[in-house]
């Protein structure tokens, strides 16, 4: 029986879970954060993310992503931006000499990692296209409540995001403390996040 006018919770839960799970620039950011800055700075980017991903739900739910299909300059013209900052990134995390102490990259580049996420994540067009074709395959018409239903998905993916995402960081902190006596593994490891980066955003360009 649909809950909140969402046609099979459940499913609609495991799906959401599954989604989180497909690696992505979010995952390699977010695991990128935690190893530089630790839990602190892993929050900080989970928190840009889930900002982002709210504007995107906001964007879709208001009829933005029908316009940007309809008009496709406009679209590839947000696309290629997108592209653009994860090379950027990619490029940097190339470039970044090795950290220092974990504290103090969280304390002193909290707010970098906040708004490195949010760029990340609302700058992905293909994801508003997501949401607009996910969100009606679990929303009942019949009894579908508007804003209150649309809102109460929202709220259910922002949960599940912050219980996978701290898996995430928690895993990714253990890791990078086993890490600490081996900086070159450190080096090489955050190299090849950067190229992971490039790579999704020569994709997202060439798509």
């Amino acid at each position: 029986m649909p809950w909140m006018g969402i046609n099979d919770v459940g499913t609609f839960m495991v799906a959401v879970i599954l989604f989180l799970m497909l690696p992505g620039p979010g995952t390699f950011t977010l695991l990128t954060a935690t190893a530089r800055g630790g839990v602190r700075a892993g929050y900080a980017t989970l928190g840009g993310l889930m900002l982002g991903d709210q504007i995107l739900i906001a964007i879709a739910a208001t009829g933005v992503a029908a316009l940007l299909q309809a008009h496709p300059a406009l679209f590839a013209g947000l696309r290629y931006l997108g592209a653009g900052y994860l090379i950027w990134v990619g490029v940097q995390l190339l470039r970044e000499p090795a950290a220092g102490s974990n504290g103090s990259d969280a304390v002193q580049h909290g707010r970098r990692w906040f708004r490195q996420a949010l760029l990340v994540g609302v700058l992905n067009p293909k994801a508003i296209l997501f949401y607009m074709a996910f969100f009606p395959l679990f929303i009942d018409p019949a009894r579908q409540r508007g804003a209150l239903t649309l809102a109460t998905m929202a709220v259910l993916i922002a949960v599940l995001s912050i219980g996978w995402c701290s898996v995430l960081i928690f895993g990714g902190q253990f890791i990078a403390r086993r890490l600490a006596g081996y900086p070159r593994v450190g080096v090489w490891l955050r190299r090849a996040v950067g190229v992971c980066l490039m790579v999704f955003g020569v994709r997202l360009g060439l798509e």
